[in-house]
């Protein structure tokens, strides 16, 4: 084993910032009331709870009414989903997403269609992105809902979250957006982004792990999934988190102050990355879109490998990636995001997502350059497969060249 690590799986969870942490630390043991006792140390509590409120909502560029923290991001999800759905059932039925979604809009769509529910899910093109006319074509009069990701979890593909909000907007339907892998380097003002509802959660950050928040549009009506106290303007009851919340809006703050400076330093990286090991390795795909995707992620199909006998060897050079979303990382099945936008089954499974960070420096990627064109050759050399696929080079060829023009206009 070598004693060189190189994290790069930063879209499944992040390191907590050591500001973060500090910031978490005292409502542990000095400001620990719970927020709804009536003394003096629950209101201190209260106090801090209702200051990150407003912090979180300066961020969104919201109203402080307008947020509602979860235990999770996936939480969020099921609450804007199914809380929209209950309030309106009966009167509506149609749900619109796109096959490409993260598991938690996907299960929960697939359970509402169970209780009788209609949703449509919108296909992908080649670089993931949804087709906005047929975004348009596919809004019905009963529709209420389109919920799209902002950034795809697993290749990285920005969606035009803005123009869906339009179309939305203009045909009277709500809109809610995945913003969790966005949320350290994209934009999250909700008014210019023209959303309704807004997931993030605090891990995605370098906040810590089982917290989150909804961000529901003043007017959006929803049923709430958790009954009890009343606590989050009665949406959302339950002993608020409040280490966590505190720790989260911090590590949000940061994220976004730094985002513009982080994603150009990010990109820069990504790009190398990417350049090197095609030109390097033989037979590689890039997945999700060559410039329209985050700053930090790096999605690639080594063909005729299996992507977690790469993971395995790339474990044992010190190196830390993923063969797709961490949620379904215990199953050989092969990614449905990668699936989705129509790439062959043997592509699929040998995918690998590098996801870049803000500890990771550019020795790391020359250190993966370096050590993963053996591992592959390593592979293929036992594998019982190769693929004859002439197309693969002149494809290489071309997202290099995209790579290349989109620096050179910046």
């Amino acid at each position: 084993m070598t004693e060189r690590k190189v994290y790069m799986d930063n879209s499944a969870t992040t390191r907590m910032d050591s500001m973060v942490k500090e910031e978490m630390d005292k409502y542990f043991t000095e400001i620990y009331g719970n927020p709804g006792s009536f003394h003096s140390i629950g209101l201190d509590a209260k106090q801090a709870m209702d200051n990150a409120r407003e912090r979180a909502a300066k961020v969104l560029n919201a109203k402080t009414s307008e947020i509602i923290f979860t235990g999770s991001g996936t939480e969020s999800i099921n609450m804007a989903i199914k809380g929209l759905a209950y309030a309106v059932q009966g009167k509506k039925k149609h749900i619109i997403t796109s096959t490409a979604e993260h598991h938690a809009v996907l299960e929960t769509c697939e359970y509402l269609e169970k209780k009788g529910f209609d949703v449509t899910y919108l296909k992908v093109d080649r670089d993931g992105l949804i087709d906005l006319d047929e975004l348009k074509n596919a809004i019905r009069d009963d529709t209420f809902l389109v919920s799209i990701m902002y950034a795809n979890n697993e290749v990285g593909t920005v969606q035009d979250i803005k123009e869906i909000g339009k179309i939305c907007s203009e045909k009277n339907v709500k809109f809610h957006t995945d913003a969790c892998q966005a949320s350290g380097y994209l934009d999250l003002d909700v008014k210019e982004l023209n959303v309704d509802m807004l997931t993030l959660n605090g891990s995605k950050v370098y906040g810590p792990k089982g917290v989150g928040l909804l961000y529901l549009k003043m007017g959006t009506v929803i049923e709430p999934l958790i009954h009890g106290g009343g606590q989050e303007n009665n949406k959302r009851s339950g002993t608020e988190n409040v280490p966590g919340i505190m720790a989260f809006v911090k590590a949000l703050e940061i994220a976004q102050e730094n985002r513009v400076a982080e994603s150009e330093r990010l990109v820069a990286l990504r790009n190398k990355m990417i350049r090197e090991v095609m030109e390097k390795i033989p037979k590689v795909v890039l997945n999700g879109h060559p410039t329209k995707r985050l700053p930090n992620n790096v999605n690639l199909s080594f063909l005729d490998v299996e992507g977690e006998a790469i993971l395995l060897y790339l474990d044992s050079k010190g190196i830390y990636a993923s063969s797709g979303s961490a949620c379904t990382s215990k199953t050989l099945d092969p990614s449905h995001v990668i699936l989705a936008m129509g790439v062959p089954y043997e592509f699929a499974h040998g995918s690998i997502r590098f996801s870049l960070g803000k500890e990771t420096t550019a020795e790391d990627v020359d250190y993966v350059i370096k050590v993963l064109p053996e591992i592959i050759q390593n592979l293929r050399n036992i594998s019982p497969f190769n693929l004859d696929l002439e197309n693969v080079e002149s494809e290489q060829k071309k997202i290099r060249e995209k790579i290349r023009i989109h620096e050179a206009k910046k």
